[in-house]
């Protein structure tokens, strides 16, 4: 009898111990990367596309292999496109286990959270937020995935030159992204000989800006260079098509998305300039149209702009670095400086400088046409 108990016992125990094994419940933890982005508000299309191309990336890894015998789980943070919102959210984060975060959009929301991720020793990688001053601060854990403005403001003031232009106004809405590229484009076009006739911030928010419109009519320009966002130029775009004035207009980055022709509608945004990092119908990698192929299937188009795939770029480089070094800040922020040179990333090779800004040029001019569409010039 007790030797069958003891039998029993034993398959019984080495049962269990299958069912620990086939479920992975004794598996490597989890290897947990941050997405800290505006899935609410008036970004919500960005922060939700930056969400669904990084879920895309890590569920394709784990499928291959996982990282270092661990899966990937990815945390989201809804910042909701708002510097306090961002600073709670990036709080929630580092205490979630992250060992780097992917994020944000706007600059002035990643401004705000990155003393939080720095004092955390985690490293944060952003993928819209253009603005010089975010890399000038000497943090050594910040990197990001976009260029910068002084880039950024140079090619707008350049386009405006070639375009034929001669007297611009400039417009911007006095977020750290929108007046930093006013001033590099404005000094850009001043070089130029290109004095503007106008310069001056709307509120960012706003719905109506006729009292704005008609301001900048009285000074007679030839252009309208924004430098905001997709929300508020879609409304100016349309504002200005009922008003009746036919003035060309011109942006930057922050308007490559395609909401803007849904809030100008395709009539008003027929014309409109943007430089911005080419779009993901224009990006022809093999990364990028593997990843685009999947997301077609599941989410039935595109992502609405280059910022969402500069994330996956960004998650991309974090999963090099840990598959490199392991799952420690230092040593990722010192592989992301050094030791990553020509990473084959979505949106073309990849490497950082001492700042943890991305090398290279990546920046075109672009132009919508009759439908909507964005078209690479």
């Amino acid at each position: 009898m007790g030797r069958m108990f003891s039998r029993v016992f034993f398959w019984a125990l080495i049962g269990c111990l299958a069912m620990v094994f086939s479920t992975g419940a004794w598996a490597a933890p989890a290897i947990k990367i941050g997405v800290m982005a505006p899935t609410t508000g008036p970004w919500a299309s960005e922060g939700q596309d930056m969400v669904k191309v990084i879920e895309i990336l890590a569920d394709g890894f784990n499928q291959k292999a996982g990282l270092t015998g661990a899966k990937i789980e990815v945390v989201v943070g809804d910042d909701g496109g708002v510097p306090k919102t961002a600073a709670l959210a990036a709080q929630r984060l580092v205490t979630s286990g992250i060992v780097a975060v992917v994020g944000t959009y706007g600059s002035a929301v990643t401004e705000a959270s990155q003393d939080i991720y720095d004092e955390a020793g985690v490293v944060q990688i952003a993928t819209g937020s253009t603005s010089i001053r975010l890399s000038e601060k000497g943090l050594k854990r910040f990197f990001r995935t976009c260029p910068r403005d002084d880039e950024q403001g140079r090619v707008l003031g350049d386009k405006v030159k070639e375009l034929g232009f001669t007297k611009p106004a400039i417009v911007h809405d006095n977020t750290s992204y929108a007046k930093g590229l006013a001033e590099e484009s404005r000094a850009v076009m001043r070089a130029h000989g290109l004095n503007e006739v106008y310069y001056d911030a709307i509120n960012p928010g706003e719905r109506d800006f006729a009292v704005a419109l008609s301001k900048i009519q009285a000074q007679n320009p030839d252009i309208i260079v924004f430098t905001g966002y997709y929300p508020e130029a879609g409304l100016i775009l349309r504002q200005k098509k009922v008003k009746g004035w036919d003035i060309p207009m011109i942006g930057g980055d922050a308007t490559n998305n395609r909401s803007l022709v849904d809030i100008a509608e395709a009539s008003a945004a027929k014309g409109y300039y943007f430089v911005s990092p080419p779009g993901p119908g224009d990006m022809n990698t093999p990364e990028a149209l593997e990843l685009f192929k999947i997301y077609q299937e599941k989410h039935k188009g595109l992502p609405s702009s280059v910022w969402a795939v500069l994330a996956g770029d960004a998650f991309n480089v974090i999963v090099e670095a840990v598959a490199k070094v392991g799952p420690d800040s230092t040593k990722i922020a010192d592989y992301l400086h050094s030791g990553l040179k020509d990473y084959k990333g979505l949106s073309g090779n990849i490497s950082f400088n001492e700042k943890g800004d991305r090398i290279g040029e990546v920046y075109r001019l672009y132009k919508v046409n009759e439908k909507g569409e964005f078209v690479l010039q």
